[in-house]
């Protein structure tokens, strides 16, 4: 496999959408978060992400709404905004054992320290990650494109997180972004071992004198 090194705009919007194959949970309850860590915490590798409710006034600031935790086969959404960041995350969170895959995780992270103080361990940065395989996008939908084209809409990212009922649109937007991480991860993981991939060749602007 040939990796291009970036992708233009023009280019990915021509890509068809990538959708979600998995199953999606909505996590509300206490209860559901135990049942739903549990079972996260058998697998090694996870995708992450989180939502927060955009702010269009001033000064305006929300906490995080909605994490998103995905295996290959599922995707949890916890809903934040209801239960708070529990115990039982927390403690996937911290976990050694279980590699964290996210996209600007320090972002993340530092929405999440607002609602509660953990340690995060055991998690992989895409954006520092995908540089050694010579990409230079650094936007999750660039990077997916890349490897899979195919593209992520982003039609709901400014939609409110904390809305009483996700909606279907917004369930399968908030699942593909921490499925996608996991899935490149993966992917070149993969490639890694097998060795079955090179490089496009640079390309350089030409430098024209005026």
């Amino acid at each position: 496999m040939i990796i291009q090194r970036t992708i233009d705009k023009e280019h990915l919007k021509e890509l068809p959408k990538t959708t979600f194959p998995g199953k999606i949970h909505v996590i509300d309850t206490e209860k559901e978060t135990h049942k739903a860590i549990n079972y996260l915490l058998s697998k090694k590798v996870l995708g992450i992400d989180s939502e927060t409710r955009p702010s269009f006034t001033k000064g305006q600031t929300h906490k995080v709404a909605l994490l998103q935790i995905s295996s290959d086969e599922c995707c949890f959404l916890f809903r934040l905004n209801r239960t708070g960041l529990i115990s039982p995350i927390i403690e996937l969170l911290e976990n050694p054992e279980v590699i964290k895959v996210g996209l600007s995780l320090k972002d993340d992270f530092m929405m999440l320290h607002k609602r509660s103080q953990f340690k995060q361990q055991s998690c992989i940065e895409l954006q520092d990650y995908v540089n050694k395989f010579g990409i230079t996008d650094k936007s999750l939908q660039k990077i997916y494109a890349i490897l899979f084209g195919e593209k992520i809409s982003k039609s709901q990212r400014l939609s409110n997180w904390e809305t009483d009922v996700l909606t279907d649109p917004q369930k399968q937007y908030a699942a593909i972004d921490a499925w996608a991480c996991l899935k490149i991860y993966n992917f070149l993981e993969e490639l890694k071992q097998t060795g079955d991939y090179e490089l496009a060749p640079e390309t350089h602007t030409p430098h024209v004198i005026s």
